[in-house]
């Protein structure tokens, strides 16, 4: 994969998670073009985007049609999480891009040889599972499928370095890759803690954040261990482990929520109430506080 002096990124999707993406990657020189079929997705991102960086609109165009992908270097998908539509996507895709071009999924755990199945050219195709906000997370899964070019990959790793990312290679395409399994992992029990009447949703996120989040910011769940000693571990395990939350469907907590329309801040409840000014508050403020953690570690 050669890189050239003007790079250009297409990005298949104008929501947030795309708005950040093409975001990081104009504030790093490149040119990005956001397609989106929606008329007020691409008037609503264009708003946002000239707003937030006045400096870079000549670096940015929104389209309509697929076909304004023709000339990317990189074209990364930020669809809705529906397998059909994005395949559709990809194999609309395949004939408008140079074939030098590689071809990116942002799906944050639907298997990446699933998608790469309809493609004529699956050697060009892996995934780039960027995390919310996309622009302050550094952390960005390349998961390659069985058929991606080890160019490709190294390409997109190196780009990834170069807009400021910290990209890992997930070695096996599995459902939900890492990120979301340690996180639905995580949630999973909480929310058994909380079905349980152990505590409070405020008292199990305070314990998560102050104890857990806290530390995990530095150490590893696998560092943490060696550090506390695996022989320690090792005799935890045998007694709470059957004792932890495996259940193979939703909790009833959360299917609770999802009938009852309490979708999270997007409906205003879910286990919280969103629509407090001292919720909306602290909603505001979250990306900032991100961004001075991630400025704060970087230094370490």
């Amino acid at each position: 994969m050669t890189q050239t002096a003007t790079r250009k990124l297409a990005v298949i999707g104008a929501g947030n998670m795309g708005n950040a993406i093409a975001s990081l990657f104009v504030s790093h020189g490149w040119l990005a073009v956001l397609i989106d079929p929606s008329d007020t997705a691409r008037e609503s991102s264009r708003e946002r985007l000239l707003a937030a960086l006045p400096q870079s609109a000549s670096q940015l165009v929104w389209e309509a049609d697929l076909q304004a992908a023709a000339g990317a270097t990189l074209v990364i998908e930020a669809a809705p999480e529906i397998p059909a539509l994005k395949k559709e996507i990809f194999t609309q895709l395949e004939a408008v891009c140079a074939r030098d071009a590689v071809i990116a999924t942002n799906t944050s755990g639907i298997s990446i040889n699933q998608l790469s199945a309809p493609l004529t050219h699956p050697e060009r195709f892996l995934g780039t599972h960027f995390f919310t906000p996309a622009d302050v997370i550094p952390l960005v899964e390349v998961i390659a499928c069985d058929h991606t070019l080890a160019e490709h990959s190294e390409y997109v790793m190196s780009v990834l370095r170069e807009v400021g990312k910290l990209p890992v290679l997930v070695r096996k395409d599995i459902p939900g890759f890492i990120g979301n399994r340690l996180q639905h992992a995580l949630a999973r029990e909480a929310m058994s803690l909380l079905e349980k009447g152990v505590a409070s949703a405020e008292d199990i996120d305070t314990v998560a954040k102050w104890a857990l989040g806290i530390r995990l910011a530095i150490t590893g769940p696998l560092e943490q261990r060696d550090i506390n000693g695996l022989d320690v571990h090792h005799a935890i395990t045998e007694y709470l482990y059957p004792d932890l939350e495996s259940r193979q469907t939703p909790s009833q907590v959360l299917s609770d929520k999802v009938q009852q329309g309490h979708f999270g801040v997007k409906s205003g409840k879910g286990f919280y109430d969103w629509d407090t000014p001292e919720r909306k508050a602290s909603l505001q403020e979250k990306d900032a506080t991100l961004r001075q953690l991630v400025k704060l570690l970087g230094q370490r």
